[in-house]
């Protein structure tokens, strides 16, 4: 049996037309109609869960889970949907779904997950890492999150358009889905995700969500600017949203910064334990408590070369003056050989060094992960039409004309336009969230945008509808010595639902499935405080503080510094097998080639 439907588009989901009485009649079978969900249901009939969450009443499907595979979804957005299963499961589920697995044309794999019994209306859709390539539904952060916890969220994710090939040679003479990757990809994924919950349960979700982390965080970023009506709630975790100059000459200074005239590594990994205890002497009593974690490294003025070694002294204990200057330039970042910035000053906080491993290696000889970042995306992704397989590390200069050159691709792969005034005008929320050890991507990339969308629309106005936390201790989207188990996505919920304001967090550290510290962190600027009694390990007893000046990294002043303003945005199609993008003229592709 086949099902199609006719369709227009409002916020929240893929709107029936030819359906809509019957899917109305539906659903008042189902459910009392004055308890649809906020939809319907006046503000003063609203019931909150403790949470800050709508009590939104369960909702049945109006048809079997075999019955998807039939549905006739075009229209549904700007290509054919191929629906390929539909099954339920219920091994290791919270709760029992029906697993939907299809392709939005040409080549993007969704997967949406629709619970059999109890759905409380809500959708997440969760990002991808890296360069995607595979579908795999997961929630990141959001540990606790009760609608999570029991089942009763549908979600869905997708590949982004191509399918493994974590190397980037996927973009290989494949501009469809270089585009896919940039913005679509997660666009089309929604569009068609809130089809099929409409159709399977008979009405459209009360509440959509957006979480990601990484390129995951690039990706949410990526939907406020670009589909300001995609989501209600979306949580960016340490987003890669400066995906082109991160991809080459962040992750390449990593590497080459480290490397001496033979081509040698000048620092080991053995190194990186002194030089993180040596950083925690220096700082890690700034914040008043002596616990192994700086709550803003940006307060530490550590100087590495206190740890040159002296006339006769072990060198086990201590570091070359060529490996102190290594370590200083890879906490300060990329520069050219004058001195400016090539990204946003200070690369890798203080406090993150036992992270450094993804870059600094155990051997001579090991290839380390920021290389394989620079090459797998120099090579297919970083230049418009111009693929480079044969690129080496090296070949990258350090130059602001190469600068220039190289970030051309920025206009649809960057996800950096602080100007959310469309996402604020559609009643969407914003929480981004970042670990101050991470080790991937600069906690300073994500204060310089919160910074310049305060800069852009007005910190009142920002903070009516955007938060920032940042987590000391942890590394890139988790792990780390710092609390690094939390959840991001109810606070979104609640905001979005109750109008609740996101205020504390509270990060656990878990080991062997056992709690051993808990701590607060609240939204920047504030920061935890011990206040003086009991345990530093309950989050109980820690109040907010915010300091009386924040240190800043120069006002986030580099070469690229404009990067984070709005204006530079195209859009792509595939013309003659090229990409072809507009408009044609931005202030940033018109000065390619300018110094």
């Amino acid at each position: 049996m086949r099902w199609s439907f006719g369709r227009f588009f409002v916020r929240g989901g893929a709107k029936s037309v030819a359906g809509a009485c019957a899917a109305a009649l539906l659903a008042a079978v189902l459910v009392p109609v004055t308890a649809v969900g906020s939809a319907a249901a006046p503000e003063s009939r609203r019931v909150y869960t403790a949470d800050g969450l709508e009590k939104l009443p369960a909702v049945k499907p109006v048809r079997a889970c075999a019955d998807v595979t039939g549905l006739d979804l075009d229209g549904v957005t700007d290509a054919p949907v191929t629906i390929r299963s539909a099954t339920v499961v219920t091994t290791g589920a919270a709760a029992p779904y029906c697993e939907v697995r299809g392709t939005v044309a040409p080549a993007n794999t969704i997967v949406v997950r629709l619970p059999v019994e109890g759905w409380t209306q809500r959708y997440v859709q969760t990002g991808c890492g890296g360069l995607c390539g595979s579908a795999n539904i997961n929630y990141g952060q959001a540990a606790g999150c009760p609608v999570v916890q029991d089942g009763t969220v549908a979600s869905a994710t997708t590949d982004m358009g191509h399918q493994g090939q974590n190397d980037g040679s996927w973009a290989l003479d494949n501009p469809q889905a270089q585009i896919d990757f940039a913005y679509r990809g997660v666009h089309v994924t929604a569009q068609v995700a809130k089809a099929l919950i409409e159709e399977f349960y008979g009405r459209r979700p009360a509440y959509s969500y957006f979480t990601g982390c990484s390129d995951g965080g690039r990706e949410a970023l990526m939907e406020a600017q670009r589909y300001p009506d995609d989501f209600d709630g979306i949580a960016a975790g340490a987003p890669a949203n400066n995906m082109v100059v991160q991809n080459t000459f962040h992750h390449a200074w990593n590497v080459l910064t480290n490397k001496d005239e033979n081509g040698d590594y000048i620092l080991l990994a053995d190194k990186l334990p002194l030089i993180h205890r040596a950083v925690l002497d220096a700082c890690d009593a700034l914040d008043g408590l002596t616990d192994g974690l700086l709550d803003d490294p940006r307060r530490c003025d550590f100087d590495p070369t206190t740890l040159v070694c002296a006339a006769g002294q072990d060198a086990s204990t201590c570091l070359t003056a060529a490996q102190a200057a290594v370590v200083q330039r890879l906490h300060d970042g990329a520069t050219d050989a004058q001195g400016r910035r090539l990204e946003v000053a200070i690369s890798h906080e203080w406090g993150s060094e036992l992270e450094w491993t993804l870059f600094v290696p155990a051997r001579q000889g090991q290839t380390v992960a920021s290389e394989n970042f620079v090459t797998s995306f120099a090579r297919y992704l970083a230049h418009t039409n111009a693929p480079n397989p044969g690129f080496q590390l090296s070949d990258l200069e350090f130059t602001a004309e190469s600068f220039w050159k190289t970030v051309q691709s920025s206009s649809y792969l960057a996800a950096t336009d602080p100007d959310l005034s469309a996402f604020r005008k559609s009643g969407g929320k914003l929480l981004l969230w970042h670990g101050w050890n991470d080790q991937h991507i600069s906690p300073q990339g994500t204060l310089a945008y919160y910074d310049a969308m305060r800069e852009t629309m007005g910190a009142a106005t920002v903070d009516r509808f955007a938060k920032l936390y940042l987590f000391p201790g942890v590394a890139h989207c988790s792990g780390g010595a710092g609390p690094n188990t939390f959840d991001v996505l109810t606070p979104v919920m609640a905001w979005a639902e109750s109008a609740t304001q996101p205020g504390k967090i509270v990060a656990s550290n878990v080991t062997d499935g056992s709690v051993t510290r808990t701590r607060p962190v609240y939204p920047y600027p504030r920061v935890a405080r011990y206040d003086g009694t009991g345990s530093i390990d309950d989050a109980a007893n820690f109040v907010a503080y915010t300091p009386s000046a924040r240190p800043d990294a120069d006002d986030y002043h580099w070469l690229g510094e404009r990067l984070y303003s709005h204006g530079y945005q195209t859009w792509c199609k595939v013309v003659d097998g090229k990409l072809e993008c507009r408009p044609t003229r931005t202030w940033l592709t018109a000065r390619a080639g300018a110094v």
